[in-house]
């Protein structure tokens, strides 16, 4: 249960704040949208950002509360869609609701990695490299997702500390796990056997990289090898007969990245580097071994289409439990307007912008002033420019002609 800040309230607000957060979470849509309910359900809906929308870092941003506060009141669907991660969407609706003091439901969110989900069937049971994030957060999400078998750079470097001897182990063994089957020591490890070795079918990073070296390393190991077979090395890596002068051409795992922001809102006070930054020097990294070889991966998270789509049909989800939850069948036709409320041009305006909905639906950009972007000419041109959450969403009601 999520701790609360009882201060001084009165008997019953304090009964209340108990009810809404002991209660199972699947009554919260319930409570929710329960509180007020108009003659029908829109057929407009909002989309936001978190950091730099919401919240700056942990601390919410001025009339964020207002805003959730007031649509959910009104029965406007919105969903939360994140390039963040890191942690379950359960354990961040959590989070947010309380900092936020806004009940939301873990179906309202869409992060980074959410649309790994689709990835499951494929890989369920599979042996999987996952990176990035606080400890051993983003196995658990993955495991949580479904995936059985799951490997982190944490496990690799405590079981063969030679893998890179500028990490210190020791720094990694309250979250690494013994890697299942592996009877070798370090010292009688050979890959020269893949018989012998650690095999990876696929990598996930899941959220930004917390150490760019190690990651980095075994990354290129694993797309350098022969078969995803850790310590090998493919025979086809420079064969200029090859497509991609044989690079990743030899059965190695596909890489996945779930976030390609390169700069992000926290704390301090200029933007900061973020999966995106990784991704860049990954990709510096990877063209100066290769001699310039292209690096095939698959990159989730805004501005891609995919993860619109994805978030999308969450969006269609949410609103039509509005409606089964309302009085009033009124206005069930579908969803024809999305507002998407960004603070990054690359990723919230360049997506909205691009997405071609297979529903029909059309998406409109707004770009708030609160985070990444401070001024000047965007890179990719919104339909207007605000000061904050608020202003967004007044300016997508107006155009709507609500009142």
């Amino acid at each position: 249960m999520a701790a609360l800040s009882l201060g001084r309230r009165s008997a019953s607000t304090l009964a209340t704040d108990l009810l809404r957060y002991m209660i199972p979470r699947h009554y919260h849509r319930h409570l929710q949208t329960s509180t007020q309910t108009p003659a029908k359900v829109t057929d407009f809906a909002f989309a936001f950002d978190i950091d730099g929308v919401l919240l700056r870092s942990s601390n919410p941003l001025p009339r964020a509360h207002k805003t959730l506060s007031y649509l959910q009141k009104q029965r406007i669907p919105f969903i939360l869609l994140t390039n963040g991660g890191g942690k379950s969407e359960t354990e961040r609706a959590e989070e947010l609701s309380q900092c936020l003091k806004v009940l939301l439901d873990v179906s309202m969110f869409v992060q980074s990695h959410t649309p790994f989900t689709e990835l499951v069937d494929e890989y369920k049971d599979k042996r999987i490299l996952v990176t990035g994030g606080d400890g051993d957060k983003c196995r658990r999400v993955a495991e949580n997702y479904g995936f059985t078998n799951v490997l982190t750079p944490a496990d690799l470097i405590t079981a063969f500390p030679a893998l890179w001897p500028f990490a210190s182990p020791q720094n990694y063994e309250s979250y690494a796990r013994p890697i299942p089957n592996r009877r070798l020591s370090d010292r009688e490890y050979n890959p020269r056997s893949n018989d012998n070795t650690i095999k990876i079918d696929a990598v996930f990073i899941f959220n930004d990289p917390r150490d760019w070296a190690l990651d980095t390393q075994i990354i290129l190991d694993l797309l350098l090898s022969q078969s995803g077979h850790l310590g090998s090395l493919s025979p086809k890596n420079g064969n200029t007969s090859l497509p991609n002068n044989g690079y990743q051409q030899d059965g190695q795992p596909p890489l996945y990245f779930s976030n390609p922001d390169l700069l992000w809102a926290s704390a301090y006070h200029l933007p900061r580097l973020g999966q995106g930054g990784y991704k860049a020097a990954f990709e510096g990294v990877w063209k100066a071994v290769t001699g310039g070889a292209k690096l095939e991966k698959s990159v989730f998270g805004k501005p891609y289409q995919g993860t619109f789509a994805f978030a999308e049909k969450r969006l269609q989800s949410h609103r039509h439990a509005l409606i089964g939850s309302g009085r009033s069948k009124i206005g069930t036709e579908g969803l024809k307007r999305v507002y998407m409320v960004g603070d990054n041009p690359e990723s919230d305006i360049l997506g909205a912008n691009d997405y071609q909905s297979a529903s029909g639906s059309t998406w409109q950009s707004i770009l708030v002033r609160s985070g990444v972007y401070s001024g000047g000419e965007p890179a990719h041109k919104p339909k207007v420019v605000v000061e904050d959450v608020w202003d967004a969403v007044q300016w997508g009601l107006e155009k709507e002609g609500w009142s």
